[in-house]
């Protein structure tokens, strides 16, 4: 569930109040997991950094989470700046196994916007939260959300927007126009025209996909670690994921899935990498 009613959300109205698993009832799930062989837990919830089912805590049971021998990574979504408290900003620089990559909507760079969706926040406060976390965690992969053409939403409302994403710089991002969903306040408003909302979400989504292409070349000749995940498309390829949730390919015949390698990045696609095993590991690997 959810507690903050922004107003084009429907979730508080269909899921009820936030709801929160004891921590000892998550423990005891990600050991048995562990035991099964995984090796990453994600954390899911509708505002999972509102968490309070430990007494520290989100960052309080992430902290106990990598305590568990055998579990190598954790991740969490989604999150609400209001609720990115300064202990789960310090996990980040603390905790190894969680993973350097944070989904952290904010749906509009207009202050104007931010108030009349009931976000609770401005797009100031949520640039300087930006930079604690990156202080923080440097090398951390941004990721948001963004709706164009909310009700009332003006050619400046948008150019905020824009700006926002230009200051922020967002390695992943998802971006939707706005659509009425009923029995929400802004149901009730006048809609921009849908020729607006579509010629804002296709500008916005090029300057995304640009910052992305750009998040990824970026990646190229550096080492990670690739958890693999499954066979790729093509014979002798295995895909999994790195550290910053990239989809990274390989070409090798004896990785299994669960293996965690370290890949150097030789290229960068249109939504993945491709990369080399490092070391002993590719004689291993292809033999």
């Amino acid at each position: 569930g959810c507690d903050k009613f922004c107003a084009f959300c429907v979730v508080p109205y269909t899921r009820g109040a936030e709801v929160s698993r004891p921590a000892d009832r998550v423990m005891t799930e990600a050991r048995d997991l562990v035991e099964r062989g995984v090796r990453e837990i994600t954390l899911l919830g509708q505002n999972v950094n509102a968490y309070h089912g430990h007494e520290a805590g989100l960052a309080g049971l992430i902290r106990d989470l990598a305590g568990i021998d055998g579990l190598e990574r954790i991740r969490f979504t989604t999150s609400h700046p209001n609720d990115m408290d300064d202990a789960l900003i310090a996990a980040h620089g603390e905790i190894e196994k969680l993973m350097p990559y944070l989904h952290l909507p904010v749906q509009s760079g207009s202050d104007r916007i931010l108030k009349a969706m009931n976000r609770k926040h401005t797009a100031e406060e949520y640039v300087r939260l930006i930079g604690r976390i990156r202080a923080a965690r440097p090398d951390i992969l941004m990721s948001g959300d963004f709706i164009v053409g909310f009700p009332g939403e003006t050619d400046q409302d948008f150019a905020d927007t824009m700006a926002l994403i230009e200051e922020v710089g967002y390695g992943q991002a998802f971006s939707f126009k706005y659509s009425a969903r009923p029995g929400t306040p802004a149901a009730e408003r006048t809609e921009v025209a849908e020729a607006v909302k579509h010629a804002r979400l296709q500008e916005l989504q090029a300057l995304l996909a640009r910052q992305q292409r750009d998040a990824q070349d970026a990646m190229i000749g550096r080492e990670v670690k690739v958890l693999f995940e499954k066979p790729g498309r093509m014979p002798g390829q295995m895909v999994g994921k790195s550290e910053y949730l990239h989809a990274v390919h390989v070409q090798a015949n004896r990785i299994e899935p669960g293996d965690i390698m370290s890949v150097r990045i030789v290229r960068s696609n249109s939504n993945s990498l491709g990369g080399e095993l490092l070391g002993d590991q590719a004689t291993v690997a292809s033999a």
